[in-house]
């Protein structure tokens, strides 16, 4: 299965990211917390060059909590900073002010150094579409000004939103890269909803999210779906068209994964993490 696409208008917000960057200070790249990796876009990884970064870990309450510690590790190992929150409880939000100031720290020194009453920061931020830029932003500025929706790409323009007196946000548009290297991202992705539910095919993401869970989080398929030890020994495709059967749903296949694929988007498995982190990394 191939999951490509680059409609007109990520092209240009990618294009006046690259512009808007001189204009800023740093960057708050927001990714899904179930997929810390996947859901980070290398091209912007590319045009952000040596900008300052903040990682935020957005529906990290969605996400394995100890997965989500040990994406945290990885990232301060590779030199960014990192917050995990979820962006409907707002209790967090004022850490992203907080860490924004501690990695600008010197620069703000510099600021007050030249007699600033205010030391002004300004920050982009980026992201893969429907990871909870815009919601992050609203709850930031405590107004419903950023477009949110529960679908990719709701996001068109670029704006800027003040959240205090000293501190100012661009929002852009959600953006996805041109064409996925790795077919397994592209999978993971459609999985949790940040590409078109109409540009896949559901089954064969289906069937990647039922081998993933056998494989890391097998007690939660059981208990979900009511299932035996011996169940999960059957084949991929054997044990989707036996939950299909089970499930009541005689023998639509197709019906199925949809089902499957809201089961997980819905958190009926707990909390899980598709990423793991890459071998030899610290786990917290």
């Amino acid at each position: 299965m191939a999951i490509q696409w680059f409609p007109g208008h990520m092209a240009k917000a990618r294009n006046q990211v690259q512009e808007k960057l001189k204009l800023v200070d740093i960057v708050l790249e927001i990714v899904d917390a179930r997929l810390p990796a996947s859901s980070q876009n290398p091209m912007l990884a590319e045009i952000i060059e040596q900008k300052p970064k903040v990682v935020i870990l957005n529906k990290a309450d969605l996400a394995d909590p100890k997965a989500t510690a040990a994406w945290q590790a990885y990232f301060q190992q590779q030199g960014a900073a990192s917050l995990a929150l979820d962006a409907q409880h707002k209790s967090r939000l004022p850490q992203i002010d907080k860490i924004v100031r501690q990695v600008l720290k010197d620069k703000i020194a510099r600021q007050y150094a030249k007699g600033l009453q205010q030391a002004k920061v300004r920050a982009i931020c980026i992201g893969i579409p429907n990871v909870g830029k815009s919601t992050i932003l609203n709850r930031l500025v405590q107004k419903n000004i950023a477009k949110t929706g529960d679908r990719p790409g709701v996001t068109k323009n670029q704006q800027w939103l003040k959240v205090n007196a000293e501190f100012e946000v661009l929002d852009t548009p959600g953006i996805l890269w041109p064409k996925f290297e790795d077919q397994t991202v592209g999978t993971k992705l459609a999985l949790l909803g940040s590409i078109k539910d109409s540009l896949y095919a559901q089954d064969d993401v289906a069937l990647f999210g039922l081998n993933y869970l056998r494989q890391y989080y097998d007690q939660r398929l059981l208990d979900a779906y009511h299932l035996t030890s011996k169940d999960l020994t059957l084949s991929d495709p054997d044990l989707m068209m036996y939950l299909t059967k089970k499930t009541g749903l005689k023998e639509d296949y197709d019906q199925f994964s949809t089902r499957f694929i809201l089961d997980v988007r819905k958190g009926r498995f707990g909390r899980l993490t598709f990423d793991q982190i890459p071998e030899g990394a610290p786990h917290a």
